[in-house]
Parts: C-alpha cells; sequence; structure tokens
C-alpha cells in the first residue's frame, strides 16, 4: 500500500511551509513516527514524522514552498524492513590509465629582446624602483611591455591576500518572514524610543544572597528575567495602555498580561510567550522562561507558544549590547530592552559611588501611547527593580521566592 503523506497545517493562519531540511534519502526504510524533515512556517521550525513505517520516495525538494495538505512524500507500508545492508559492496576496480605519449616543449627562444623593456616600460619601473628581472615580459620575443610594467607592481592599496569568497543562499521563511514584520513595524507605526537607566544593586545583592538557596530548592537559577517579567506586568496594570494594541480603528485593551521573551534559536530570533505572567511567582517566570527557551533552541517551539503576546521583553544584554532602540514586535504596543549591566559612578545621598547600572529601553507605538503612559510605565519599572523586596515582594523574600 502507497501511503501519501500530505504537510499537516502547523496553525490556523499558515498556508504554506518550506522544505528545511530532509533528514532521510529517497529510498530509504522509515520508521512510524521518525523525524524525516524540517519544515519551516513563517512563525517556527517544525518536525515533520512518518505516519508509518516503509519506503520512503521524496516528492519535494529542500528549499521548496509546499502548501499545507499537499503530498510532500510516499511511503510503501507493504514494503519489508530490510536487514542490515541490503545491497552487496561493490570491489573497487580502477581502470589504468591510457598511456599517451608526452611531447617535450619546444625550448624557448632567448634574443636580445627577452626581458628588455620598452621605454615607456623602462619608467615605469626606474619609478618603482624595480629590476626587468623582476616582470616577465609578454611582448614579442620577451620583450617587456608598458602593461606588464603596470601589473608587475605590486598593489600600494588594501592587501588582497588569502581567500576572497562569497556564498549566496535562500533565507529560511522565518527569517524572510521576520525581516517582513520589522519593516513592517518601522513602516507602519509611530514608533519612539523612551531611556531610563536602573540601580541594579538591591537585584545584586537579592541575587547574591539567595540564588544558592532558591537552586537548592528549585532546580532554577535566579536571573534577571523573573525581576523584570514582575517588574513589567506590575507597570501593565499602572498603565494599561502599554498593554493594549490597534486593530484598525479601534483599540484593544487586555486585562492580562501574556509577556513575549525574545530568544536566539538556531534559525534565528523567536519570542514565546509566557501566558497570564502576572500571576506567576519568581518560580513559576524561571521555569515558563527556562521551558520556553529549551524549546526554542531544540526547534521544538510550535506556533501557538510564540503567538498571543501583549508585551515584548528583549535582553539584549546577554550579547553585550550598552543601549539600543528594540522594535516593536507587531501587533503589540510596547517593548522593554534590557541590556549590559556595568559598573558607573552614581550619586547616592551626595556621594559619588560606584554602582551596577543597566540602560534600559521602552519602543512605543506614539499612535496609541502618549509620553506620560510611556515615560510612566518606565519610571514604573525602574522604582519596582530598584526596591524589588517592598514592591515586588510585599517585603517578604522568603516568602516571595517560595524558600
Amino acid at each position: 500500500m502507497i501511503l501519501e503523506m500530505k504537510v499537516p497545517s502547523p496553525g490556523e493562519s499558515i498556508k504554506e511551509v518550506e522544505i528545511a531540511t530532509w533528514l532521510v534519502k529517497d529510498g530509504d526504510y522509515v520508521e512510524k513516527d521518525q523525524a524525516i524533515a524540517e519544515v519551516d512556517s513563517d512563525k517556527a521550525t517544525l518536525e515533520l514524522p512518518a505516519e508509518a513505517s516503509g519506503i520512503i520516495t521524496l516528492k519535494a525538494e529542500e528549499g521548496d514552498a509546499v502548501a499545507v495538505g499537499a503530498v510532500v512524500c510516499l511511503i510503501d507500508t507493504s514494503a519489508a524492513k530490510p536487514a542490515g545492508n541490503a545491497s552487496a559492496p561493490v570491489a573497487e576496480v580502477k581502470a589504468e590509465a591510457p598511456k599517451t605519449e608526452v611531447k617535450a616543449a619546444p625550448a624557448a627562444t632567448t634574443t636580445y629582446a627577452t626581458n628588455t623593456p620598452s621605454p615607456a616600460a623602462k619608467k615605469i619601473l626606474d619609478e618603482k624602483n624595480m629590476q626587468p628581472s623582476e616582470i616577465v615580459g609578454t611582448g614579442k620575443d620577451g620583450r617587456i611591455t608598458k602593461e606588464d610594467a603596470v601589473k608587475g607592481i605590486p598593489s600600494m592599496g588594501t592587501p588582497t591576500a588569502g581567500a576572497r569568497s562569497s556564498q549566496r543562499s535562500k533565507l529560511s521563511m522565518l527569517r524572510r518572514k521576520v525581516a517582513e514584520r520589522l519593516v513592517a513595524a518601522k513602516n507602519e507605526t509611530a514608533m519612539l524610543t523612551t531611556f531610563n537607566e536602573v540601580d541594579m544593586t538591591a537585584i545584586y545583592a537579592l541575587r547574591a544572597e539567595y540564588k544558592d538557596a532558591f537552586k537548592d530548592k528549585h532546580g532554577l537559577g535566579l536571573g534577571f528575567m523573573s525581576f523584570f517579567t514582575k517588574a513589567v506586568t506590575r507597570a501593565l496594570k499602572l498603565y494599561p495602555d502599554v498593554n493594549s494594541m490597534i486593530d484598525g480603528q479601534e483599540k484593544i485593551a487586555y486585562d492580562f498580561c501574556d509577556i513575549s521573551v525574545a530568544v536566539s534559536g538556531p534559525k534565528g530570533l523567536m519570542v514565546p510567550v509566557v501566558r497570564a505572567a502576572e500571576n506567576l511567582t519568581f518560580k513559576g517566570v524561571e521555569a515558563e522562561i527556562k521551558r520556553l527557551a529549551i524549546r526554542a533552541r531544540d526547534g521544538q517551539i510550535t506556533v501557538d507558544e510564540m503567538t498571543g503576546g501583549t508585551f515584548t521583553i528583549s535582553n539584549g544584554g546577554v550579547f553585550g549590547s550598552m543601549l539600543s532602540t528594540p522594535i516593536i514586535n507587531p501587533p503589540q504596543s510596547g517593548i522593554l530592552g534590557m541590556h549590559n549591566v556595568v559598573e558607573r559612578a552614581v550619586v547616592k545621598n551626595g556621594q559619588i559611588v560606584i554602582a551596577p547600572v543597566m540602560f534600559v529601553a521602552l519602543s512605543y507605538d506614539h499612535r496609541i501611547i502618549d509620553g506620560r503612559e510611556s515615560v510612566g510605565f518606565l519610571v514604573a519599572v525602574k522604582e519596582a527593580l530598584e526596591n524589588p523586596v517592598e514592591i515586588l515582594m510585599d517585603g517578604n523574600i522568603k516568602k516571595a521566592l517560595e524558600l
């Protein structure tokens, strides 16, 4: 029996996928549920499992765009599983190369003109302090021409020694969709960015004191993301316009906070969503972000896990970024950019001291978010991060960290 394998629908809005990589070859025997291909949609990379066991015949090439529901391969389920290597080894036969008679090239004729520069060539060589013996003449009887002298002069410009090559490859469907969305965000929103700085002293002190106990109790690291996610969800409640978006001539406001977290995966930037982040504890946020990051890294993230966010947090600081203007993740209206932490001179109680400082940036759609809301939101985030015990933990650190 020949089974036709068709492209399943990765999501409601996805109409086609792209064959990124075939994991099997034409004519291979495959087992049921074995991953046979990686397919790219405009939101994620997914594995395509075999629907039955048998001999596979591929019906699409790598890089082909295939409509959802189209046949991508055939599986002959009646074929028996081969026992070991079905084909006998073929003896290697080396054909003796036919002997050919090699005739000696005629000896070059040397004349008075050999390696003698023309007047124009001689002038060029004299100017560059070069000897005629350093040049191979291509003129009649080996005479050095002006062109020989010019070509024989070492370049005085940028050195070009070593390999110089270029490669052209097709962008994945995911990368093309990311590019399209980024351009749309720049062209279709009134995007502005406001900045602030956060003194991370209090968070550093909390992590230094409790990260080992948190790790021992929950098996999770106590990172910055849980503090920032808690600070963001609090600020979104205070400034709900930042947690809304435009749909045509209407504004959609949300009373929940589904936080998209930008992570770098093998196929490019992905933004899995932490659902109902406002209801999660520090442990809950760290556990969910770790789970989503692992799935993104392993190429197992689903479309449902990356859609529906209401606000985005992007942490460029892990790559060493000091300051940036993050681009809005449409149709959302705001994105918070985190950056690296650097010891800087700050003034506290009239004294100049050294403190770990992070620059933060909020990019927002000015069509729906005014300056008051954007600046107020970022100030609220700053206040919560600089006083996390009182604002984010209700004064009870061990209860908040579930220790």
